[in-house]
């Protein structure tokens, strides 16, 4: 393998867990029992600039939260699974809707239901706060926390590596 930043031009989609990586996993509940979560803004404008750009995106979660894919469909993600209870089955859909290999996609999952598509993945990543195990699969490391840029982090290492971070469209909310 090379040099990771020059891996980067090869990534053509992305996929995200979401607890523990958009958000810090701490969680309250509101009066009818519905999951409340903090969302880093700045995750949100690299997901919503990505889209603009062409990349596919996938978000699968084990959460089943109508919030969750609110979030996302306003960010312009289409392919947000939720109740994923075997991770990877849904990330073999996602890969053959766009006919991605694999090995062209940046992972980034936090935690051990994360393990299986970060084993498949061309560029598995991690928050800085990422279990041990996971860790260890990790070709990268975000020097930032699960909802505190760490999204932001990788997204914008993909687009500043293939030379498109900056452009006409990058100014576009």
């Amino acid at each position: 393998m090379g040099f990771f930043k020059e891996e980067l031009t090869r990534v053509k989609a992305f996929a995200f867990d979401v607890d523990g990586v958009f958000s810090d996993g701490i969680m309250m509940t509101d009066p009818e029992g519905e999951l409340i979560r903090s969302w880093n803004i700045k995750d949100g404008f690299a997901m919503q600039l990505a889209v603009r750009k062409g990349y596919p995106i996938a978000v699968i979660t084990g959460g089943n939260s109508v919030a969750v894919l609110k979030r996302f469909n306003m960010l312009g993600v289409q392919d947000v699974y939720l109740k994923s209870s075997k991770k990877l089955n849904d990330f073999e859909h996602f890969c053959n809707k766009y006919k991605l290999d694999p090995e062209s996609i940046l992972y980034m999952g936090d935690d051990l239901p994360d393990y299986p598509v970060m084993q498949k993945v061309g560029f598995p990543t991690c928050p800085r706060d990422a279990v041990p195990e996971i860790k260890q699969l990790a070709r990268y490391i975000s020097d930032c926390k699960g909802g505190h840029g760490c999204v932001r982090d990788v997204i914008e290492q993909v687009l500043r590596a293939q030379g498109i971070w900056m452009g006409d469209d990058t100014f576009i909310l």
